[in-house]
């Protein structure tokens, strides 16, 4: 009897190793956002599907540019590993982030969007309660005369049902393998 509980415990131990350790538990709210291909990316296109998801904009001159980076990178291990999941970088600043200016912008970090995704066509207002309510990401509107936006600087994984499950540094390029693990366990 005390073998088959040893073994029984040994196994529940492996399989709670199995699971992400979650950080955060919150929905994604409902969004319907134009692309860089001037189509629409919806939270019901995405049901089903693991994803990973950020905020930046084009013309940042700071934190934007290893995020995205780092989501390229991202992107390549996931090619490298055979690991299907989307992912969707949303805009923060939409006025000048137009369907064109991400499109060119996707290919000047040699983008794959046959799976990742990036978002504009919605106001100012509409993106800082998105980035707010559903990711628990901070996000302002640039100082007066300046047009850096202020926003957080992390990467989050969606589950296939649409909850933000968890929270890695899209700035720090370790974090890349962190999220490739977590997908290897789910994926």
């Amino acid at each position: 009897m005390k073998r088959i509980l040893v073994i029984c415990f040994t196994l529940f131990l492996v399989a709670c190793g199995a699971e992400i350790e979650s950080n955060m538990s919150n929905e994604v709210n409902d969004f319907s956002f134009k692309t860089q291909d001037n189509e629409t990316l919806s939270l019901e296109e995405l049901k089903g599907e693991w994803w990973v998801a950020d905020f930046i904009f084009t013309n940042c001159t700071t934190v934007c540019l290893p995020m995205t980076s780092n989501m390229s990178k991202l992107q390549d291990k996931m090619e490298e590993e055979n690991l299907d999941a989307q992912l969707v970088s949303f805009s923060v600043d939409p006025e000048f982030d137009t369907p064109e200016v991400l499109k060119e912008y996707a290919e000047s970090y040699q983008a794959d969007l046959s799976n990742w995704t990036f978002t504009t066509g919605y106001d100012f207002q509409t993106i800082k309660e998105f980035s707010v309510k559903s990711f628990k990401s901070a996000l302002e509107k640039p100082l007066e005369g300046d047009d850096q936006v202020m926003h957080g600087t992390s990467f989050f994984l969606v589950n296939p049902e649409g909850e933000v499950i968890k929270r890695y540094s899209g700035v720090e390029s370790k974090a890349m393998d962190d999220i490739i693990k977590d997908l290897e366990l789910v994926l």
